[in-house]
């Protein structure tokens, strides 16, 4: 199907989620938002479910991506469930500000289309079931900019704003963006039915899930096992795969976590800037739990959380366990894989090699700790390292306060490039493919979205077009590639958007 033959009006969507009993969910529609405004709209996010971006700013579907009309074919809903927040349990959450529309056939397959901001629902708790512009910009952004990056994510369609005001630490306008996910179900929905004590609901879910995205499982010998086993892997390479670009979450709450292994949920997130493995992107998260150094550790801790919650269904404690103890040899496989990709090496046959290029990641992350290197900037320029002459190491080696240092382990690292078969230019080659030169730093985030405040949404449509090209050289936009400003180290994100 054409973008040009789906309309407002005929909107092919479906809503398998609300084939589950009743409990599972509540039926309501969209609370509308006042003179809504098209702010961006991600092409590629359109392409993938047939939609023609240029007709989604026309008043009929301006009116659905606001919330304000609801198509024919939808049947909106807002699903329960639980979680535990930074390690405590919470109990019941829910979407408080989230309404599922249905879900509509895409190139990857179905896709759930979810509008968050959208308006109270029975799960707000004490929130007013809207979203800010800033924190709609910040999702939207960062949803397309990781898929760019390769990195398992939901999408971002639009961001529709209003000049509603709603209340933060200050006064803000409001704003609808529409997410797209295979599913929105999370570890929290499974804990949710769990510490109900209901395993029939438990099961239900559970079913559904196998069917819909496992259906390979169904035929094993303990498929909920296998669910779990799977969903451990998954959520060890997406982590895998955060560590390596530098990204932090910033509340990986047990319900902020995918069933797909997908990142969902963005709020206070983060890209490492001056390398600190002890950084955290949440200024609410005065602990340190959601760390860049934790992020690991807790998404192992909050696959044993969906392991107590699959459990009555696995029945076995030491199936269970097996099952999650895939997750620390995949999460070291994956970024073991990474870091040799980002590094221009190939893996060694020798375990003593291995354990060598392990000894070099560790001495090159006390580096870059030691002296706060850029992050992105030292693993795009480390591809013009070259292997036999040191004449051209400046532009690395400027981002050391240690000049030493940093020589004492470039000759550690081209030591190891000797062993290496390819030319430096094949290996630049390769390296400017798996190393981002453009991320999507605070500063420039919030450049758009100072803009946009003054319904000025040309930089958040270029920024979105050079954070979808991570990899290339953008000459044009070489500034969108440099060491942030002073002023971007007074930037803070919090829970709160």
């Amino acid at each position: 199907m054409t973008g040009t033959a789906i309309t407002a009006a005929n909107l092919p969507l479906d809503n398998s989620f609300a084939t589950l009993p009743p409990e599972f969910y509540t039926r309501l529609r969209p609370t509308p938002l006042p003179a809504p405004y098209l702010v961006g709209v991600s092409p590629q996010a359109a392409a993938l479910l047939g939609l023609d971006a240029a007709r989604l700013g026309d008043d009929d579907f301006l009116a659905i991506l606001a919330g304000n009309a609801v198509p024919d074919r939808a049947d909106p809903l807002a699903a329960v469930y639980s979680g535990h927040q930074f390690g405590v349990w919470a109990g019941q959450l829910g979407d408080g500000r989230a309404i599922l529309l249905g879900d509509m056939a895409g190139a990857d397959g179905p896709m759930e289309l979810q509008l968050k901001g959208a308006g109270l629902t029975p799960y707000s708790r004490m929130g007013d079931g809207r979203a800010v512009l800033r924190s709609s910009i910040r999702e939207f952004l960062c949803s397309e900019a990781m898929n760019a990056l390769g990195i398992p994510t939901s999408r971002a369609l639009s961001v529709v704003g209003s000049d509603k005001y709603i209340m933060r630490e200050t006064p803000e306008t409001s704003a609808v963006v529409l997410r797209m996910a295979p599913t929105f179900v999370r570890f929290g929905s499974f804990e949710h039915w769990y510490h109900k004590d209901q395993p029939a609901q438990l099961k239900i879910l559970a079913d559904y899930v196998i069917a819909r995205f496992y259906p390979q499982l169904s035929e094993t010998a303990n498929p909920y096992q296998g669910l779990l086993e799977e969903v451990t892997r998954r959520t060890a390479h997406t982590i895998a795969h955060w560590q390596a670009v530098g990204f932090m979450h910033g509340v990986m709450n047990t319900d902020n976590m995918s069933i797909l292994g997908l990142t969902l949920d963005y709020g206070p997130f983060g890209f490492m800037e001056a390398f600190d493995s002890q950084h955290i992107c949440n200024h609410t998260d005065q602990q340190g739990r959601y760390s860049y150094a934790m992020q690991p550790q807790i998404g192992h801790w909050n696959c044993y959380a969906l392991g107590q919650a699959l459990l009555p269904l696995i029945n076995d404690v030491e199936a269970a366990q097996q099952a999650l103890d895939v997750y620390q040899s995949a999460f070291a496989a994956k970024i073991d894989e990474l870091m040799l990709a980002k590094l221009g090496l190939t893996r060694s046959a020798q375990t003593d090699e291995q354990e060598a290029d392990r000894q070099l990641f560790d001495a090159m992350f006390t580096l870059m700790h030691a002296n706060h290197a850029d992050f992105t900037l030292f693993f795009r320029r480390l591809g013009g390292l070259r292997r036999d002459d040191a004449s051209g190491d400046e532009p690395l080696r400027d981002l050391f306060i240690d000049r030493p240092a940093f020589d004492a382990w470039a000759a550690q690292y081209r030591a190891r490039l000797r062993r290496e078969t390819r030319t430096d230019a094949e290996r630049k080659l390769a390296m400017d493919q798996v190393n981002p030169k453009y991320i999507l730093r605070n500063y420039l985030a919030q450049v758009a979205i100072e803009k946009a405040q003054n319904k000025d949404y040309s930089e958040l449509a270029r920024l979105l077009t050079v954070l979808q090209r991570p990899y290339d050289e953008q000459p044009e936009h070489e500034h969108y590639a440099a060491l942030p400003p002073d002023w971007a180290s007074h930037l803070e994100v919090s829970c709160s958007s």
